[in-house]
């Protein structure tokens, strides 16, 4: 249901407190005013604190710096008459004794009266006392459809007029922003070459950036790693490369849902979150990283917004790619951590939504140690599919040799002896063979000559790979991966192949 379908709902049902959370002052009193209209043309007033009530000249400046004043307002017009009262940031006041009472009266009172006050505010921050009477009333960020008109407007407003590919291109990269910062981007835009261009595209990138640096919740990734970039995981090359279509309006019309995400499980350094941003290369979807120890936070109810904040922002940028390292260290030992049942009901809420979620956020999310994962991640309908990401075998080590080596020393590949390299480096990850590398060319460097095999091996001698540190924990993995647990990533990893013989 829409805003603006909900927010007549509550009118015509009498709510008498409803409480919107939104950055959007403009658009939602907007919105505000024009559903009161189609309401019998009830009247509105607007209050805040600096200049009281506005546009009534009989009224104007009234409850100036007065907040429990604004509310007594209410109180002052005739019984009969209709009204809508928009008060911005007035959560700043719901902890004031005097003001929490008052809203409570009135919430009484106006239950039999045609009369809505509403409070706008940044964000949600809801006293326990007044939980009951207030009602959360979530105002979205703007549509596609929305973003559509507006650039329109503005190409109409300049004369302008640009194909149809070029503005659902702007209007895709638009996604995610307030109207306001999308007016101001493109204005930008606009001032600068005196109309929108094909490059404009990158600006409204950068803003977006610039929005979710400031949720300090989701990080904006750049990706320039692709699907090539990795070497072996076949298995899972294959599913992603089968997907790669299914965010198109075609795949909508064959019937297919919206694909919902991966867990990757496996053991450190095998290149799982190199996956994750060569799936958003791939895709060219925006990739979203979420950082789940910034949902928590020291205020009651704040991290359960914080979560609330993130859906949003992630489903307003949709299609995109959500990427959550390290899931299994966020949510370890729940119902143990001594924070009032805070990390339960946030991992609650998370699960909740990637369970029903029905937008076009790809969730990719890795993990070392099943061991500290709820089971309810695991369960069916959270991820289309789990991937147990493994060591990879001698012929992956080649493939991984050759992706490094092809991008170091491209003109002089074929002086390194590949299959050696591969051969002498067992037990190794992905990670430790680019950190071999890089240990080779510290070798080469300090000589005044370029690094060859024999410095790789060399620097393979002294490193020690934490498949023989970590032996317990990765035989764990291996175990769990080998008893169905989970789908290879890799068709030829040392535990496929010893899947295989079993089943022989």
């Amino acid at each position: 249901m829409s805003f603006r379908n909900e927010f007549e709902l509550f009118l015509r049902a009498r709510y008498p407190l409803i409480y919107v959370p939104t950055y959007e002052e403009e658009r939602v009193e907007a919105a505000i005013r024009q559903e009161a209209q189609n309401q019998g043309n009830r009247a509105v007033y607007t209050w805040d604190f600096v200049d009281g009530y506005q546009g009534n000249p009989n009224d104007a400046g009234f409850g100036r710096r007065n907040p429990l004043q604004a509310l007594e307002f209410v109180e002052k017009l005739p019984a009969s008459a209709a009204a809508v009262f928009i008060l911005r940031d007035f959560h700043r006041f719901l902890e004031d004794v005097s003001v929490s009472r008052k809203l409570r009266n009135l919430g009484k009172l106006l239950k039999s009266q045609p009369k809505n006050l509403v409070l706008l505010s940044p964000r949600i921050a809801i006293p326990e006392d007044l939980s009951e009477v207030l009602t959360v009333l979530e105002f979205p960020l703007p549509s596609a459809a929305e973003i559509k008109v507006e650039i329109e407007r503005l190409l109409g407003a300049t004369g302008q007029s640009l194909g149809a590919k070029l503005i659902d291109e702007l209007v895709r990269s638009c996604q995610g922003l307030s109207m306001e910062r999308i007016r101001r981007v493109l204005a930008r835009a606009i001032a600068t070459h005196g109309e929108l261009l094909p490059e404009d595209v990158d600006l409204v990138l950068e803003e977006k950036r610039q929005t979710i640096r400031q949720t300090q919740i989701l990080d904006f990734y750049p990706t320039t790693e692709k699907i090539s970039d990795i070497g072996g995981l076949d298995n899972l090359k294959d599913w992603l490369l089968r997907r790669g279509g299914s965010f198109t309006e075609k795949a909508r019309a064959y019937g297919l849902p919206y694909p919902r995400g991966l867990l990757l499980v496996g053991i450190q350094g095998t290149g799982k979150s190199l996956i994750a941003k060569a799936i958003a290369h791939h895709w060219h979807l925006p990739l979203l990283r979420l950082d789940v120890g910034r949902l928590f936070a020291g205020l009651v109810g704040e991290s359960e917004s914080r979560t609330r904040q993130m859906v949003q922002v992630a489903e307003a940028l949709a299609p995109c790619i959500l990427w959550i390292d390290e899931i299994d260290k966020a949510f370890a030992g729940i119902g143990s951590k001594g924070d009032a049942g805070t990390t339960s009901r946030v991992f609650g809420t998370f699960i909740t939504w990637l369970a029903e979620k029905t937008s076009p956020v790809f969730v990719v999310a890795t993990a070392n140690d099943i061991q500290s994962l709820p089971p309810e991640m695991l369960r069916k309908g959270r991820f289309d599919e789990i991937f147990f990401v493994g060591l990879p075998s001698q012929e992956e080590r080649l493939e991984i040799f050759n992706v490094h080596l092809s991008r170091l020393r491209s003109h002089n590949l074929k002086s390194y002896d590949l299959n050696r390299l591969a051969y002498e480096t067992p037990d190794f990850s992905g990670a430790e063979i680019e950190q071999t590398l890089i240990e080779a060319m510290h070798i080469g460097f300090s000589q005044n000559r370029d690094f060859t095999t024999d410095d790789i091996l060399e620097a393979a001698s002294q490193i020690i790979p934490l498949a023989r540190t970590a032996q317990e924990q990765i035989q764990f993995l291996q175990d769990w991966a080998s008893a169905g647990k989970a789908r290879l990533a890799s068709k030829h990893s040392s535990l496929s192949c010893r899947i295989q013989q079993q089943l022989q």
